[in-house]
């Protein structure tokens, strides 16, 4: 099981960085693209769009190298959580929006698309939190005994 963690750090952590190096390389597209939320002013948009890559990528590396894991893992759920909300919101209202999360990879990807990949995000950085928030580490075990560190 240490090996399926360490796959599910990698691979959530990854993808965090990759979505926030695309992010850094074009601020102001994903500047436009938070402001196609309409949930905020431009101005705090602008703001975001400098600052949530740079946290994503910092987040995700503290993922991949277990270093203020805890914290990572915290940070990146919240901001899943917050990204889900605003995209239901988003829908609610009748706005059909791309969220820019991947650049223009993810520009034609449906509302369940999109949802879909979310929720598989958010539901490995829930596992990844609980498990660590268990005090399991990475013997954790879905099934025989439990070993703790």
């Amino acid at each position: 099981m240490k090996v399926f963690w360490r796959i599910l750090d990698v691979v959530v952590g990854g993808i965090f960085v990759y979505a926030g190096v695309l992010k850094v390389l074009d601020p102001v597209q994903f500047g436009l693209d938070i402001d196609n939320y309409k949930s905020l002013p431009w101005f705090i948009s602008v703001r975001l769009a400098f600052y949530l890559p740079w946290l994503e990528i910092l987040c995700g590396l503290a993922v991949i190298f277990r270093f203020l894991y805890r914290g990572g893992l915290s940070i990146l759920t919240g901001l899943v959580l917050i990204f889900i909300g605003a995209t239901i919101a988003a829908r609610v209202r009748g706005l059909d929006i791309t969220c820019g999360c991947f650049g223009h990879a993810s520009q034609n990807w449906s509302f369940p698309q999109h949802m879909a990949i979310d929720l598989l995000l958010l539901a490995a950085l829930m596992a990844a939190l609980i498990k660590e928030r268990l005090g399991l580490g990475l013997s954790f075990r879905f099934f025989g005994k439990v070993e703790r560190h």
